[in-house]
């Protein structure tokens, strides 16, 4: 049972009431267009392991969110692949549309922990070759970003990882609908980072988006994911 990232921000309130707006419809509140991009130098292969193995002090920005779930809290872990190609992508999935949670959504392929992982790292290797069919041998993990902890308290261990080119890929039919690419310079430039705000269930909830439309369709990066991102995006900042 995979607990992946978009899926987490506003999705249920328990497992059988599911929400009752579209997040991408709801107004852009503000775009951070005043905030730096981080540069083109940081983003190379050889500058983000550096950066990992010896990082700066930094404050992440999202580390958590309202919690609308009474489950016992659940040990989670992400990976956030970076494909190594003329400039780094980062590989995301899209959710198939008959999930009776979080169908549609926009996420990086992971999972909740198993007994036998031996760390976060394995987790996340784990989830994604069920996923995606992306083999171990053609990643290398760099580093983790900050744990985020969702509404539905799930306790998630972002892992950064480069990988190959050529890596094969082989989606789970009953999961993932798609898989895309998106650059990491785009997900990393703040004047595409909006902040969206909605009254529902009696709280105001705040997220962030960073929609992206490639060659076939917009997709609309948001909630656990965009907050992951946003935290990537202050690791690297100069």
């Amino acid at each position: 049972q995979h607990c992946t990232a978009a899926a987490f921000l506003l999705s249920e309130r328990n497992v059988t009431t599911p929400i009752s707006f579209d997040p991408a419809q709801v107004p852009v509140t503000g775009v951070d267009t005043h905030l730096p991009k981080v540069s083109g130098e940081l983003l190379a292969p050889a500058a983000l392991r550096r950066r990992f193995v010896a990082p700066p002090v930094w404050t992440p920005e999202y580390l958590s969110e309202p919690k609308f779930s009474q489950r016992t809290p659940v040990a989670a872990s992400v990976l956030v692949p970076l494909v190594m190609r003329d400039q780094l992508m980062v590989l995301l999935t899209q959710r198939t549309a008959h999930l009776s949670s979080h169908s549609g959504q926009v996420a990086f392929p992971g999972g909740k922990a198993d007994p036998e992982d031996a760390d976060v790292a394995a987790t996340a290797l784990r989830e994604a070759q069920e996923e995606i069919g992306l083999h171990p041998d053609h990643v290398e993990v760099i580093g983790t970003l900050p744990i985020y902890t969702t509404g539905s308290a799930y306790i998630v261990t972002p892992v950064v990882a480069l990988v190959q080119p050529d890596a094969p890929l082989v989606p789970n039919a009953d999961e993932v609908a798609d898989v895309f690419e998106v650059p990491l310079a785009f997900l990393m430039d703040p004047a595409n980072h909006r902040h969206h705000a909605v009254d529902w269930q009696g709280a105001t909830r705040q997220w962030l988006s960073m929609p992206y439309r490639d060659a076939n369709r917009e997709r609309f990066i948001w909630g656990a994911t965009a907050g992951m991102l946003r935290n990537f995006y202050r690791f690297l900042l100069d």
